[in-house]
């Protein structure tokens, strides 16, 4: 089995830190009502309540974290090529990135868009590498 590559890893721990940094802004401003950051309107769109959508995230940040460790040591459920995430995860990505892109024209710029985004490269990246190692 060949490990992920270093510059792959990296990029996948800057992604899960944007998202943490995310999570983190939208908690500051419903939690503590800083001012110095955009108001809640901006950070959430309002299709599910935000004990919802945080507890999701934090599990996000879980999973997300954990494929980082996997690839950070080379080893794990995530780094052995597995045709579920070579196909079908690698597939989740590319319609999730397309279904924000349709929003992103449809809405304008916004928060949520923008880090949608970084989670639909997060998982195309593993979708990626998983394609790449079944193929190898």
């Amino acid at each position: 089995m060949t490990a992920p590559d270093q510059g792959r890893t990296t990029i996948l721990w800057l992604l899960l830190l944007l998202f943490v940094l995310r999570v983190a802004g939208q908690a500051l401003v419903a939690f503590l009502c800083v001012t110095w950051l955009p108001p809640m309107e901006r950070w959430h769109s309002g299709l599910m309540p935000y004990s919802v959508l945080l507890a999701s995230q934090i599990l996000i940040i879980a999973l997300l974290t954990w494929i980082c460790v996997d690839f950070t040591r080379g080893r794990g459920f995530f780094v052995r090529p597995r045709r579920l995430l070579a196909v079908h995860w690698l597939w989740l990505g590319w319609i999730y990135l397309g279904a924000m892109l349709v929003r992103f024209f449809i809405q304008g710029p916004t928060i949520p868009v923008f880090f949608h985004w970084v989670l639909a490269a997060f998982v195309i990246l593993v979708g990626l590498w998983h394609r790449r190692r079944l193929r190898a």
